[in-house]
């Protein structure tokens, strides 16, 4: 089996998650700056063996798209040219911000530790890849 890569896109920066190779369990790679990530996805994919990619869809609780559709439809447009050997599926984000918080305050880290947006972003991947694994549509 391959691994699976989940993304946070966001506009700055994007967190990255990933399976193990059985696709058991879901852990926070890293947190990469937006304007670098897809030079990190084509080294990632290149050196490991990602069978999905998974990115996070932003919805309004009406199931609206949210604002930041537009610039992840561009990504995902540039994403399939340059990568277009593994499918994208797109995962239900809504929440996940605010899950990754209370994850954080769960876990004991500091007030001053969890102001790192770049933890919440990489666990916030981690969250849409886990709900992927828990529920494959």
């Amino acid at each position: 089996m391959a691994r699976i890569l989940a993304l946070d896109y966001g506009t700055k920066r994007t967190g990255v998650a990933v399976t193990d190779e059985l696709q058991i369990i879901a852990s926070g790679l890293t947190t990469v700056p937006t304007k670098e990530l897809m030079p990190f996805l084509k080294t990632y994919v290149s050196e490991e063996n990602v069978e999905l990619l998974l990115v996070g869809e932003p919805k309004q609780m009406n199931y609206e798209a949210s604002e930041s559709e537009v610039s992840i439809s561009k990504f995902l447009n540039a994403l399939k040219k340059e990568i277009p050997h593994i499918p994208v599926k797109r995962v239900d984000e809504r929440f996940t911000s605010k899950m990754a918080f209370q994850t954080m305050i769960d876990s004991g880290l500091k007030k001053k530790q969890r102001q790192d947006k770049t933890l919440i972003d990489e666990i916030s991947a981690t969250i849409i890849l886990q709900s992927y694994l828990y529920n494959p549509s």
